[in-house]
């Protein structure tokens, strides 16, 4: 099924309407995972034309998103990673663990970036960033489905790391997030070193649920800034 292919009309208009020049998209992945990571890509692109077939990871099959992260990864200006682990999920929440991951990749580009895009509707980036949020920004933004492939490559690699020493939980294929395996697995085993343990999946595991880490955190609220496309700085 073709898909529309992104575009830079979001970068062009920061360039008009603030002066930026260097503009990082940013994704994340793993969000809704019960295991493993939550990982940030941040990628610089330029307005060049981008690789033929991008976009959001999530529409790509496993080898033409390998493929074209390969590409990405030269085709790009700079890009960098960044992630939270586990432990900091459970220990601040996962907006807060976002904005940690998210600043981790920023930090790691060899040029401070003037203004970045970011996937989604609501802003956990947040001061002194200069933060455009996109819906769907995945699929309409060159930066951002290029830092969506490559995060989402980048962590499928890791999380098929970690399966090697958890075999019985599947995380090569469902990459830690919630399928039939990874239950089977976590009934009869337990979790893993690399599950979040503030997550409600233990609840419903009533031999495993001693194990649940109670939130130290507030309860989470979405951030107030929501810059969608078309805001003005």
């Amino acid at each position: 099924m073709p898909y529309e292919a992104p575009t830079h009309t979001v970068e062009r208009s920061l360039r008009a309407t603030t002066g930026a020049k260097i503009i990082a998209g940013v994704d994340e992945v793993g969000r809704g995972a019960w295991a493993g990571p939550v990982t940030v890509c941040a990628a610089v692109t330029g307005l060049r034309r981008p690789p033929e077939g991008l976009t959001d990871s999530k529409l790509l099959t496993i080898k033409r998103r390998s493929a074209l992260a390969e590409i990405l990864q030269t085709w790009v200006t700079s890009y960098a990673l960044g992630h939270a682990s586990p432990e900091e999920i459970d220990d601040m929440g996962m907006t807060a663990a976002l904005r940690l991951a998210a600043v981790r990749a920023l930090d790691a580009l060899p040029v401070r970036p003037d203004a970045v895009i970011l996937d989604g509707k609501h802003d956990y980036l947040g001061n002194p960033w200069r933060v455009r949020t996109v819906i769907k920004g995945d699929q309409s933004c060159v930066a951002v489905a290029a830092a969506s492939v490559i995060a989402k490559v980048e962590r499928d690699k890791m999380m098929a790391e970690l399966g090697s020493e958890h075999a019985h939980f599947g995380f090569a294929d469902n990459a830690g997030y919630p399928s039939p395996v990874h239950k089977a697995a976590l009934e009869e085993w337990g979790p893993t070193p690399y599950h979040r343990l503030s997550w409600a999946y233990l609840d419903a595991l009533p031999q495993w649920r001693h194990l649940k880490k109670a939130r130290s955190w507030a309860e989470e609220r979405v951030p107030a800034i929501e810059g969608q496309l078309g805001f003005d700085f």
